[in-house]
């Protein structure tokens, strides 16, 4: 297969740059995968469509302000570390990716507060780096105080204060991501109320989402491309919750990727592990049964995992509609469940 195969036209002002007043105010695309149609709903008409025995797997990872700015002495202007993910148990060593990347080679160091600086020790593949970080003090509460919200590229702002809480989801509650698994961030607590009066439960998992969300796949061929490794965690009461559901609505590619990499890996169970599964048409779901989705960017990773779960050419044909209709697509947009 082709990275051209899973191209679309979507007008730039469909792009979501803001979320909605209300989280649960979002469009909802209901695709029916065994009519091959599609209905237009609201998110908040969820809990209408599910009952006793469904169970929402969502992801409960939460997002940390990645994103830092400083000085590389003797260069005038602010330089950016993007921290992706710790490399041991005590954080002091962590990939990352950096800006200007010409200024930004081995050896060089960068003061980001008098509290916190960071070594670049030596440059990976993509353009990583492998970095040192020194502090005094708490690290959690350093990088609460001066990090960024690591918004998508595609949202063509800065991070406010308010996307602290916006780009962050409700069940958010261990920290490791750098950015939001999606999917999760329409829901309300009043949503959640009404899942569970109409008989659904929920089974929370956790993936830390990686560099993968902002990288493109570079290779055109689409089986030649690999993913970053993930660290995904399933506890008992999940494991249980998954057991026992007749429906599992996975909320989320990320937590597709979950129970699927559980699946594949001899069942349900309480326990940590890496992950780079890579799902594209071809791939055989064993336990993933409805799908709760955003729109997802053109020749991505994660619009071929939908691909690969409803078939290409009726979601392509869904996306369209969606930007006939003028969905909101993205981070910040509408979602679409896949039936």
């Amino acid at each position: 297969m082709k990275l051209s195969e899973f191209d679309y036209e979507l007008p730039g002002e469909l792009v979501a740059q803001e979320p909605l007043p209300e989280r649960d105010a979002s469009r909802m695309l209901v695709v029916d995968r065994a009519t091959g149609t599609w209905k237009d709903r609201m998110f908040s008409d969820l809990p209408t469509l599910l009952g006793a025995g469904d169970c929402l797997v969502v992801n409960d990872s939460k997002v940390f302000p990645s994103r830092l700015f400083g000085r590389k002495e003797g260069y005038a202007r602010e330089v950016e570390i993007f921290l992706a993910r710790p490399l041991d148990a005590e954080r002091r060593y962590w990939s990352a990716l950096v800006r200007p990347g010409r200024h930004l080679h081995s050896g060089v160091h960068v003061e980001i507060t008098p509290r916190l600086s960071a070594q670049i020790l030596e440059t990976g593949i993509r353009g990583e780096r492998r970095i040192r970080l020194e502090w005094k003090g708490d690290l959690d509460e350093e990088l609460q105080r001066i990090g960024h919200v690591p918004l998508p590229p595609y949202i063509h702002r800065l991070d406010t204060p308010e996307d602290r809480e916006r780009y962050q989801t409700v069940f958010a509650e261990k920290r490791g991501s750098v950015a939001a698994p999606t999917a999760g961030l329409h829901f309300t607590p009043r949503i959640i109320e009404a899942c569970e009066a109409a008989g659904a439960e929920f089974a929370r998992v956790t993936l830390h989402v990686g560099l993968g969300t902002f990288q493109p796949l570079t290779n055109e061929t689409v089986e030649e491309n690999q993913l970053h490794s993930e660290t995904w965690s399933i506890s008992d009461a999940a494991a249980a919750a998954l057991e026992r559901a007749k429906r599992r609505i996975a909320v989320g590619t990320t937590s597709v990727r979950t129970i699927e990499t559980a699946a594949h890996e001899g069942g349900f169970s309480a326990r940590t592990g890496e992950t780079n599964l890579f799902i594209y048409p071809g791939f055989k779901f064993v336990v993933t049964d409805t799908l709760l989705t955003n729109f997802h960017l053109p020749k991505s990773s994660l619009l071929m995992l939908v691909c690969s779960f409803a078939g290409r050419e009726l979601i392509l044909d869904a996306y369209r509609h969606a930007s006939k209709e003028k969905y909101r697509f993205f981070s910040y947009g509408d979602c679409m469940l896949i039936l």
